[in-house]
């Protein structure tokens, strides 16, 4: 099941032929069988396992699934562009066949089992081993450096009244499946007069402007959802212990719980005011959630990290939005770490709390950050005060001096400071407290080497990873192609080898 494409005269005459702007599709019919060495294939095919009369090499399904990414196809535009287009033809070595040697249901086979297999991780790793084999840099000691932006979700993002309705259509359309009845029988025997219309707010037919009446409209939406639970119960208690109305049920117990609370007036129940934790704002994608790009902007849907050295994508990973950076820092440096030995790590401030940053940090490695703000009103901060690390001890602006508990907190005498001449630009409370980090020591030399020219020097060297970045955006785009982190961790996966191979590209032809 290995694919051996040769290269033929016709090939030849096609490759000479192609323009600047199809310099790319000359580039992989170039390496392809460099890229998919005969070890690579053999990965291939123990994990996909092609079955059928006359199966495709998954080396030729993995190289279709880096040419879709790079024109943005879906999976029937792939199989016609296998079909007329010469330079697909060309990279694929398939010149002058006039059907596809892969069906639609073919890439979707395919794209599971690489996800259950990380194919996708090693396609990456291939391209890494093809950027070192190109030489230029070294990779014995490697400088990482990580960096996040958004991934906006494929999934609708609704109100509270949607997300419920249309949990509620799922767990009527499990039922119709399970039970074999049509849902418009189900809907009428639990009087579910709420999915009767082209939406819940169309079928409660109220003045939303009238809080007593949304109220109103509130208790008959729970109350349907209720009934249905109790129908459910009645009819179909067997089937709702296992999927997919097991799951249907769930998932509209979930948004309840997340968004009702009992109304403290007495009113039946309510909306809660302040978002849940974790909060499920589509029913199409569960995994989306609402992150941020900054304190002001905000988004739906997922964060794409990756981690890069040399210029060359070492690692990626998608994660919901909400998750904050440190929680990706250990995958992305693991993975880093298998390609060299990390000496230095260019990171935002957002990925300072990671543990595996701690650990590198304390094993000698170099980690160059911006440190955290510190803030107070304008008062004192922080950094007004001397810190001793190694002694624990903090002296404050006024020159006295306390030391630290186990605990890491630094409280001065209340004596002392109800009597300083700074007390009203240092603290509003009768005495003032510290609060040492338990990588206080790594934070204090952040702060000093930044505050040098070649400190900040060092840290202009991450802008690396924003050009990595930037070329990932223009390749994978700024939404999501699927539902779910790992679907698009694959998207990211393809798209980062395809930013790698460029570079590559470039490479060998200076």
């Amino acid at each position: 099941m290995r694919w051996n494409p040769k290269r033929s005269e016709a090939e030849k005459k096609v490759a000479a032929k192609l323009r600047k702007a199809s310099a790319f599709y000359r580039f992989l019919w170039s390496i392809r069988g460099e890229l998919f060495s005969a070890e690579f294939q053999d990965e291939l095919v123990a994990s996909y396992q092609p079955r059928g009369q006359e199966p495709c090499p998954p080396a030729l399904l993995a190289m279709v699934m880096l040419l879709q990414r790079y024109d943005c196809l879906s999976d029937a535009d792939a199989v016609d562009a296998a079909e007329n287009d010469r330079r697909w033809q060309l990279v694929l070595g398939t010149l002058g066949q006039d059907q596809a040697p892969f069906g639609q249901g073919t890439l979707v086979r395919f794209r599971m089992r690489a996800i259950s297999n990380d194919l996708d991780k090693r396609l990456v790793d291939r391209t890494v081993e093809l950027a070192k084999s190109t030489g230029g840099f070294g990779w014995k000691q490697l400088r990482v450096a990580l960096d996040s932006m958004p991934l906006h979700g494929a999934g609708r993002v609704e109100d509270t009244w949607n997300l419920i309705g249309r949990a509620m259509s799922k767990v009527v359309h499990a039922v119709s499946l399970a039970l074999g009845v049509d849902e418009d029988t189900v809907i009428k025997s639990a009087k579910l007069s709420v999915l009767t219309a082209d939406s819940i707010k169309a079928a409660l037919d109220v003045d939303w402007n009238d809080d007593d009446a949304q109220t109103a409209a509130l208790q008959t939406l729970l109350g349907q959802v209720d009934a249905l639970e109790q129908w459910v119960t009645r009819r179909a208690a067997k089937e709702a212990e296992v999927p997919p109305l097991k799951d249907s049920l769930d998932l509209l117990r979930r948004l309840v719980k997340q968004d009702i609370e009992p109304d403290p007036s007495g009113a039946g129940r309510r909306i809660k005011e302040e978002v849940a934790k974790d909060r499920v704002i589509s029913v199409a994608d569960r995994e989306m959630r609402h992150g941020r790009k900054s304190k002001t902007k905000l988004f739906n849907g997922y964060k794409r990290h990756v981690a890069i050295a040399n210029g060359i994508i070492l690692a990626t990973t998608v994660v919901p939005a909400n998750v904050q950076e440190h929680a990706a820092a250990a995958r992305l440096l693991a993975a880093a770490a298998t390609h060299g030995e990390i000496e230095i790590v260019d990171i935002d401030r957002g990925y300072l709390a990671s543990p595996a940053i701690e650990r590198l940090y304390r094993e000698g490695t170099i980690v160059n950050s911006r440190p955290w703000v510190p803030t107070n009103n304008g008062r004192f901060t922080k950094d007004d005060f001397r810190i001793d690390v190694r002694r624990r001890r903090v002296t404050c602006p006024n020159g006295i001096t306390v030391t630290a508990v186990p605990s890491g907190k630094a409280t001065f005498p209340v004596e002392e400071c109800g009597r300083c001449k700074l007390k009203q630009a240092c603290t509003t409370a009768p005495y003032r407290s510290v609060a040492l980090h338990p990588m206080e020591g790594m934070l204090v030399k952040l702060r000093r080497r930044n505050a040098t020219r070649k400190g900040r020097a060092e840290l202009r060297q991450r802008v690396g990873v924003e050009h990595r970045l930037a070329h990932i955006g223009a390749t994978q785009g700024d939404t999501a192609r699927y539902f779910g982190a790992r679907k698009n961790e694959l998207d990211l996966n393809r798209s980062a080898a395809i930013v790698n191979l460029q570079e590559v590209a470039r490479r060998r032809a200076a």
